[in-house]
């Protein structure tokens, strides 16, 4: 811990310096993923914040390029839906989707009752803004070990306004979307309808995905206000799968040979939806209270089995917020409640492809069919007193009790896993200290503890028995930071420092070519240094540029770390790299022209636990240009092209942590990214 003593003194002699050339001006950045509302500066938490022009800044189809902006977060993308999103090192390690994150879309949450996240559902251009709170949020969130991702559609709308849009590219992309908003003296209203179709570079990695967006909002009066948001699905995405290292090297386009002789693939329907009402008994006291479901039909060709899923799960979030004085001091108290009930109903089918060469997938009979009922309860409550004119204390704290049952309908086995089982409740506190050293220079300290819950599926032992002794994965994060504007508020910078012990870490062992089971191996240390820098440089009157860096330097490890008998502790942890570089620039003109420029560098990552097997570095170079043309006063025109992957780069863009090789076969680790590939595209607006 002693680098954080030398980088905490740094922090504090920086943040004296320069204080002289502060000045009062200083437009409000509001967070508002957090329950009780404030300025950047002002959240004793890492927090960073994705708007409208950020987002804009690739070619719009996922957001992976933009949130690996954010120092501390990496997301792997193996193919448009098959992700794996980390924050500071948690969920490095789950097999195929993201978890131990949590993630909402205005405030309906996204994730499922197990944890599973799955982001790529809900179209870029529909978002105002993304906020990511880093590190554990369960005295917010509840279960949520990594941090949580808030996407946000826009908040306030003016007028009307019409925009559709196309983006051709390679590799058979095609991206199309009509959006249209009104925002009115009492009611607005967003509608977005996007298509989005890929051949993928790869064999067997045909994508076409439909999404329609609606949102509305009423204002009754003063007091009383309505809002109603449904997010709809329609997904169909072949699945080339891993491979090994010599085809990574040799032939990154071709599929897996049983994925691709199956033409396994995944489909489903899914729908989002959510009302929110917000009563303000007076000027200090209000209420936002929301009602959310989500429905999923899932259908899943594998060359292992048929995977059928029905999901459907109902929720509700209130929250209570009160200002009032606390010896003569401002205080805000924030206090609720979440529960989340879900249901699901999945079964196994036979795959027979290899019976029927050249037809893909075939269905046999019926090998399992399971039934689960999942609930979830969060009660939480968090102050902040403002303690002084320079220092603020934030409190919170957070109970969760979660609990599920089984009901084995068939299986062709004979093994009966049904039962219940409820973990042990858990109490999750938060303490948090900004002091203010001058109007634009702010230091923080943070201490909270976190929480993910096992899934379903990792409950069980080999046997499909419930393992009782299974415990939820407990960590707590001790962090200190600066957020501070220098030279006249030209430069802005984020530095944290930060220290995750997480313990009875979850271990999913693979015991089949589709089971795995969850075991508590040891304890992990997540130690991690944050930079980010941004510096608007006013070129002329006519051009500003604006470069920008995130470095995240990790230092995660294995703590008495053993796994079926095979001590791992003080090795690198699996599947996140020890460090990432982000560095780019934006190019602006008044007059419409935009140029975007980004690099990412990645060290190598640990493929599996023994540290004997790592995925090489890599280099990614995005460009992208755009401009901006008024037609009349009421059309403008954008065109726009980019270029990613400049350096044509043979890289693995996602990673299997501790895949297997079975019959002799070496292991199929990775997921390689795209080679090479161009997109373009216009979108014309109407408004009035």
């Amino acid at each position: 811990m002693k680098y954080l003593i030398t980088i905490a003194l740094v922090l504090a002699g920086l943040a004296l310096f320069g204080q002289d050339r502060d000045t009062l001006d200083i437009p409000v950045v509001v967070v508002r993923s957090t329950p009780i509302r404030d300025t950047l500066k002002n959240i004793p938490a890492a927090v960073n914040i994705l708007n409208k022009i950020q987002l804009s800044q690739n070619d719009e189809t996922i957001l992976t390029p933009i949130l690996n902006q954010i120092p501390g977060v990496y997301m792997q993308q193996g193919a448009l839906n098959t992700n794996r999103i980390t924050i500071r090192g948690i969920g490095a390690r789950s097999q195929y989707a993201t978890d131990r994150v949590r993630a909402y879309l205005d405030g309906i949450p996204l994730s499922s009752a197990d944890g599973t996240t799955i982001l790529e559902d809900v179209d870029m251009s529909v978002l105002e803004s993304v906020e990511v709170i880093k590190g554990p949020v369960s005295s917010i969130y509840g279960a949520g070990l990594g941090g949580v991702i808030n996407l946000y559609t826009p908040e306030k709308l003016s007028g009307l306004k019409i925009s559709t849009g196309t983006t051709l590219g390679s590799f058979g992309l095609a991206k199309t979307s009509l959006n249209t908003t009104y925002g009115g003296e009492k009611t607005s209203f967003l509608v977005g309808y996007n298509r989005l179709q890929s051949d993928g570079f790869r064999e067997n990695s045909a994508y076409d995905r439909r999404s329609l967006t609606f949102k509305i909002n009423h204002r009754f009066n003063e007091k009383n206000e309505l809002n109603f948001l449904t997010n709809l699905t329609r997904l169909q995405a072949f699945i080339p799968s891993s491979i090994n290292e010599t085809n990574l090297i040799n032939n990154p386009g071709m599929a897996d040979g049983n994925w691709g002789r199956a033409e396994g693939y995944q489909s489903y329907d899914r729908m989002l939806t959510g009302l929110s009402f917000t009563h303000r008994f007076s000027d200090r006291f209000r209420n936002t209270t929301s009602i959310f479901s989500q429905i999923m039909d899932a259908y899943e060709p594998r060359p292992f089995n048929i995977l059928e899923e029905d999901t459907w799960n109902i929720g509700t979030r209130s929250v209570f917020n009160y200002d009032f004085a606390v010896f003569g001091r401002v205080s805000e108290l924030a206090f609720g409640t979440e529960y989340i009930r879900e249901y699901y109903d999945g079964g196994t089918i036979e795959n027979r492809y290899q019976d029927f060469p050249g037809q893909g997938s075939v269905e046999g009979v019926l090998l399992t069919r399971q039934e689960q009922i999942r609930d979830n309860l969060n009660i939480f409550l968090q102050q902040r007193v403002n303690a002084t004119d320079r220092i603020a204390v934030e409190a919170g704290v957070n109970f969760n009790s979660t609990g599920y049952s089984l009901n084995t309908i068939y299986d062709i086995d004979g093994a009966d896993q049904s039962g219940e089982y409820r973990f042990d409740p858990i109490l999750s506190p938060r303490l948090g200290l900004t002091y203010k050293i001058s109007q634009l220079k702010t230091l923080y300290a943070t201490v909270s503890h976190g929480f993910s819950v096992p899934g379903v599926a990792e409950t069980l032992t080999p046997d499909g028995l419930i393992n009782t002794d299974l415990q939820p994965e407990t960590g707590v994060n001790y962090e200190i930071g600066l957020k501070a504007d220098w030279f006249d508020r030209k430069l802005y910078t984020e530095v944290a420092l930060y220290s995750i012990q997480v313990s009875n870490l979850l271990v999913a062992q693979r015991v089949g070519d589709d089971q795995y089971v969850g075991i508590n191996a040891g304890k992990t240390a997540h130690n991690g240094i944050e930079i980010l820098m941004r510096y608007d440089w006013r070129l002329s009157n006519r051009w500003i540029i604006r470069p920008y860096a995130s470095v995240a330097l990790q230092f995660y490890e294995f703590k008495d770390f053993v796994d079926d008998d095979r001590d791992f502790s003080g090795n690198e942890l699996t599947g996140v790299p020890a460090q990432t570089v982000n560095l780019g620039l934006e190019l602006f003109s008044p007059k419409g022209f935009r140029f975007s420029a980004n690099h990412l560098y990645v060290s190598q990552i640990p493929l599996n636990d023994a540290n004997s097997a790592y995925a090489d570095s890599y280099n990614l170079l995005n460009l992208k240009a755009s401009s901006q043309l008024k037609l009349t006063n009421a059309i403008q025109l954008v065109i726009f092209a980019g270029v990613n992957n400049v350096l044509d780069e043979n890289y693995a863009a996602s990673v299997l942590p501790n895949a297997i090789g079975f019959g002799g076969n070496a292991p199929r680790y990775f997921y390689p990214g795209n080679p090479r590939n161009f997109y373009g595209g216009l979108t014309v607006a109407f408004g009035l």
